[in-house]
């Protein structure tokens, strides 16, 4: 099954390439994989949220949040490679979450990234990864994801 095939089976529809924040673009092909930049979980162009989890972001919307940068990332490398069917799939992800100084569950966060992309691509989407607690994200961000796709 091809990945726009699984992702409308699974009634997932991806959103539009997020604008970049800054210098730089929203991913790069190089050699067999499409590179990220980090994305975060805008839906409709804002944040659904910003600040701290473990304070003013609870951890389950959170994890949320992480699934929607995993897609926006997906968008970006499928924008970058010529489809989403170029993507075959996931080799890292990079997850960066805003915590309360006394919130140590960055890796359920990050959870929400992971779980999304092996639902989307099964064994393919299997990955290394990094789930890392940080002061502030940028525009006050509660997460951040990047990943690593494997191109067909």
């Amino acid at each position: 099954m091809s990945v726009s095939e699984r992702l409308e089976e699974l009634g997932i529809d991806l959103p539009p390439v997020a604008a970049p924040v800054a210098a730089y673009v929203p991913a790069v092909v190089h050699g067999g994989l499409v590179y990220t930049s980090g994305q975060l979980p805008f839906t409709d162009g804002a944040l659904p949220a910003t600040g701290k989890v473990g304070a003013e972001v609870d951890a389950e919307a959170a994890k949320g949040y992480a699934r929607t940068c995993a897609l926006n990332a997906l968008a970006a490398a499928a924008d970058a490679a010529g489809g989403v069917d170029r993507i075959a799939g996931v080799l890292r992800v990079g997850g960066f979450v805003a915590s309360d100084p006394s919130f140590t569950d960055q890796s359920g966060v990050i959870n929400g990234a992971s779980e999304v992309l092996g639902e989307i691509f099964g064994d393919a989407g299997r990955h290394a990864r990094a789930a890392v607690g940080m002061s502030s994200l940028p525009l006050d961000s509660p997460v951040e994801v990047e990943v690593a796709f494997i191109l067909a």
